[in-house]
């Protein structure tokens, strides 16, 4: 099938950007129409504008798009526009893309907090697409909408404690220590004499985002509005390791009802799928949750490319003294963690029939 959605990318330079670019390239539904950067960037081809720093080299019909600034008379004719912004310049440019009827699907923070705007990760809370007629609504648009996609390692967190939540029962009490990858923190990023042959115990903002990101993510709506969970406590410890792509998070949890038992709950998380899997969308994972049994998986280097890089891997999963169950898991924070979250989050809004 012929791609049949003209798409945008703002932040096209930018690490997000890039990875938006080579999920986009070939998609089956989704064409590249337009790129958008710093003025610094603007008017140049993308091939001079951008220090390209993916595996893969910049797809040919790509690199010599010349780069737009970040206004929404420039992307007019795009059915989708993708923000890789940096959050310090993400919140008047998405808001004006808004307000000029433009379907935006957001990676930065600016708009994770607003009561309107649906904070989705594609393979757990889907059904939160429905308050896009509000939206709608409160900002007087005909087609235009935002979405946001989550911190990457909140992302990473709810996707097993959805499937957790669905198979038995409210969750208690979350205890999570991140160890993040340094392409999180973007280009340059965090410098090598930081990094290493180190760990840096924090990562501003973090800890704070997986602590009440969850609780809304996890939540209801009534198409109104939003019903963050009330009865789940979040601790979250957040550290940057000398890994490229890849986050690995420790997670104990206890259960308000009875504990399951360990073979229960590696078959709950075997078993997970989500409405973006039901959809067939191109991106979706074939499994949501991937299990890995082994005494020493999930690996950042092994296990992130797994299930184009749209999967979460656990392993490790066994008794909490302190609470009821631990386990560790695995998200590729570039893919699912951030521009592919957004992908897949379109493609659903597609499917739905929104765009």
């Amino acid at each position: 099938m012929a791609p049949t959605k003209k798409v945008g990318i703002l932040g096209a330079t930018g690490t997000v950007g890039q990875r938006f670019i080579l999920l986009l390239a070939d998609h089956p539904v989704f064409t590249i129409h337009a790129l958008g950067a710093s003025s610094r960037s603007a008017g140049k081809s993308y091939e001079k504008a951008v220090k390209w720093k993916q595996a893969r080299p910049i797809p040919d019909h790509i690199a010599s798009m010349v780069v737009k600034p970040c206004v929404s008379a420039e992307f007019a004719e795009c059915d989708v526009v993708f923000s890789g912004l940096d959050s310090d310049v993400a919140g008047d440019i998405e808001m004006e893309f808004l307000k000029a009827n433009l379907v935006v699907f957001s990676n930065a923070k600016n708009y994770r907090r607003e009561p309107t705007v649906p904070l989705i990760v594609p393979t757990v809370n889907t059904s939160h697409f429905d308050l896009i007629p509000h939206q709608r609504s409160v900002y007087g648009q005909s087609k235009g909408f935002l979405i946001t996609n989550a911190n990457c390692s909140t992302t990473g967190l709810v996707v097993p404690l959805k499937a957790l939540q669905d198979a038995f029962g409210p969750l208690k009490a979350v205890m999570v220590h991140t160890q993040q990858a340094i392409s999180g923190a973007g280009y340059p990023g965090v410098p090598s004499l930081d990094i290493l042959d180190n760990i840096v115990p924090y990562i501003s903002g973090e800890e704070e985002k997986m602590e009440w990101e969850t609780a809304k993510i996890l939540g209801g709506s009534d198409g109104k509005q939003f019903l963050p969970l009330q009865d789940t406590t979040v601790s979250a410890t957040c550290t940057r390791v000398p890994v490229i792509d890849g986050h690995l998070e420790s997670v104990s949890v206890k259960f308000a009802n009875a504990a399951p038992s360990i073979e229960e709950v590696y078959q709950a998380l075997d078993k997970y799928t989500s409405e973006a899997q039901a959809l067939n969308c191109h991106s979706a994972p074939t499994k949501a949750i991937l299990i890995n049994r082994n005494e020493d998986r999930p690996q950042p280097r092994l296990d992130r490319e797994l299930d184009k890089g749209q999967t979460v891997t656990v392993g490790r999963v066994r008794p909490c003294p302190v609470f009821d169950i631990k386990f560790v898991l695995l998200i590729h924070n570039t893919v699912l963690g951030a521009a592919g979250s957004s992908v897949l989050n379109a493609e659903v809004a597609v499917a739905k029939g929104l765009i």
